[in-house]
């Protein structure tokens, strides 16, 4: 694998958990009384022993998804920092321009 494929494979488990943590997040209560983020009034559509229920999961999940965020923006910036580009390839496989051609190495002109 190389360095890209790696940063394409974070980047899109940091997207699922972007995604994640908008929606669990927006489908918590509000601080308000009674009032909820998005349907407006959570205590009328749920009773309140459920909303509370609901709140609990949703807080729980919340708190793992941030913790998955931020291992995998670590992980992100750990390799970008620390991994060479020409991860999993030999020096030789690259075509190096450091080494002399041929007719360098050789004295032909004689």
């Amino acid at each position: 694998m190389t360095k890209l494929v790696i940063e394409y494979i974070l980047g899109s488990i940091l997207l699922i958990f972007s995604v994640a943590m908008i929606i669990v997040i927006i489908l918590q209560e509000g601080n308000t009384q009674g009032l909820g983020t998005i349907t407006g009034g959570a205590d009328t559509f749920l009773s309140k022993n459920k909303a509370r229920s609901l709140d609990a999961f949703l807080s729980r999940w919340t708190k793992a998804f941030v913790v998955g965020f931020v291992i995998v923006v670590i992980g992100i910036n750990c390799i970008e920092h620390f991994m060479p580009e020409s991860f999993g390839t030999s020096e030789t496989d690259t075509g190096s321009d450091t080494t002399a051609s041929y007719s360098e190495t050789y004295d032909l002109a004689e």
